[in-house]
């Protein structure tokens, strides 16, 4: 009888084998980063062969094409824009911040280099001279944003303030005024004039690829920030050699535009993902999370088999409401501090009560008032994640469990709760009551507390404090 040979899988792997694993990942790894550099070293390859092969005495001249051209890039523009502050109103994050202002002063500047494209002949500078300048400010602005990458998030209130938005706009319009009072002086012709705004935004775009590799700024949308911003620079460096209308200078167009499109696609992918630019992550980190939650489910089915008896016994939910009950919801807090106890990301409590709950029972009778609590409970499942929990603790007083949130991303979905609530029409038999209002409190855990008397008092601290300025409101800190 032969014997057969059967690898134990709990044995450890070789030293040999974990080197060359090492040795293959980091060959792998090095590859594909310099894949990602020829490509955004590619239109320096296509400069370098305009600059030395080119033929000087060839233009291509075509202001409706030019014209064209701008509408779009500024049609472009406005839209990136846009997107990028619906980014930044759910995320928070200065970055998006800055980038949007980066985007929208590069719009209302560019856009008159194509309005006064029928001036080229006339006045040559008040033509040429709106696209270094929005090149300019689009690179200083990215450089605030790249400043700004580790900051917290913008509190709720400042994201959804106009007035900082209309201010920039008027700040860009001066801009407008500075380049065309500019294009109309004495030292226009001076070749210096446009090579500083030209030669700014060569420098401050590659000083930003530095700040990138420099702090090892990694997410995939900022991989591809990265290549958009070398493709500005190397734009940059293509107007400087480039002169009006010769093949270079639409060269130097096209590069941008390229880096402004790939740009473009790093928002969207922002926008239809996490609306975050710091927290997409990249496949590998993808199949970690995965496993990491495959192991936690495990656990948790683990944990939910041996405790099904005690669970059959104890109801876990309100029979009125279908809420959780106290017990469970406790328990589901206990898990989540063991779980921020191993790493994990902060969790929030609310606390809920309904204003004047007592006169709709007085008024209108305790069953009306039953039906208030079911439609409630359902308003808040509602407006809550699939797995975020609702848990009834008292007569008319809730909780809400809000799994790997900070406090101000809490804060939106109580405001949320608040506002549903009190649009609410809630419906009993024939009568219909509106007008109910909540008023909330919030905890985090960590700031607030780090064991469950401390965040649930707090939270309670907080829900009084609701009451006590008057109600229908969101009491924070």
């Amino acid at each position: 009888m032969s014997a057969v040979l059967v690898a134990d899988p709990l044995q450890p792997v070789p030293l040999v084998t974990k080197f060359e694993g090492l040795a293959i990942t980091f060959v792998i790894e090095t590859y594909a980063r310099l894949l990602l550099a020829g490509a955004a070293l590619i239109p320096a390859a296509l400069i370098g062969y305009m600059f030395f092969f080119q033929d000087p005495s060839l233009k291509f001249e075509n202001h409706a094409f030019h014209v064209i051209a701008i509408a779009v890039a500024t049609l472009e523009g406005l839209f990136v824009c846009y997107v990028t502050w619906c980014c930044y109103r759910s995320s928070g994050e200065p970055l998006l911040r800055w980038m949007t202002l980066s985007f929208l002063g590069f719009t209302l500047i560019y856009a008159l280099h194509g309005a006064f494209t029928g001036l080229a002949h006339r006045n040559i500078w008040l033509f040429l001279f709106y696209g270094p300048a929005s090149r300019l400010v689009m690179a200083i602005l990215l450089f605030i944003s790249l400043l700004s990458f580790y900051r917290p998030p913008d509190a709720v209130v400042r994201r959804v303030k106009l007035r900082p938005w209309l201010t920039w706009i008027g700040l860009f319009l001066v801009a407008d005024l500075a380049v065309a009072y500019l294009a109309n002086s004495p030292i226009a012709g001076n070749p210096a004039v446009r090579l500083s705004m030209e030669g700014g935004a060569l420098v401050l775009s590659s000083v930003n690829v530095t700040l990138i590799l420099l702090r090892r700024i990694r997410s995939p949308l900022m991989v591809i920030f990265t290549i958009s911003v070398t493709a500005f620079a190397l734009s940059s460096l293509a107007f400087v050699l480039a002169k009006p209308w010769n093949h270079m200078w639409w060269l130097a167009h096209a590069i941008f535009a390229a880096g402004f499109f790939l740009l473009s696609f790093g928002v969207v992918r922002a926008f239809l993902t996490t609306r975050s630019f710091s927290t997409i992550y990249s496949q590998e980190e993808m199949m970690a999370r995965l496993a990491e939650a495959r192991a936690r489910t495990e656990t948790v089915l683990g944990e939910l088999r041996r405790t099904n008896e005690t669970l059959e016994i104890l109801a876990a939910t309100d029979p009125l409401t279908g809420a959780d009950n106290r017990r469970r919801f406790i328990e589901h807090v206990e898990m989540e501090f063991q779980r921020v106890g191993r790493g994990g990301a902060p969790f929030c409590v609310l606390a809920l009560d309904l204003d004047h709950f007592k006169s709709v029972n007085d008024r209108y009778g305790h069953r009306v008032g039953d039906d208030v609590l079911r439609e409630f409970v359902q308003t808040c499942i509602s407006e809550i994640r699939p797995y975020d929990g609702v848990a009834r603790v008292g007569g008319e007083e809730f909780m809400v469990l809000i799994p790997q949130t900070v406090l101000e991303a809490a804060l939106v979905v109580a405001e949320r709760l608040r506002i549903a609530v009190a649009s609410a029409s809630f419906q009993s038999g024939v009568q219909r009551l509106t007008g109910v209002t909540v008023s909330i409190g919030i905890a985090q855990s960590g700031s607030d507390g780090d064991t469950i008397d401390d965040i649930l008092r707090v939270a309670d601290e907080r829900l009084y404090k609701a009451k006590h300025q008057g109600r229908n409101r969101v009491i924070a800190a």
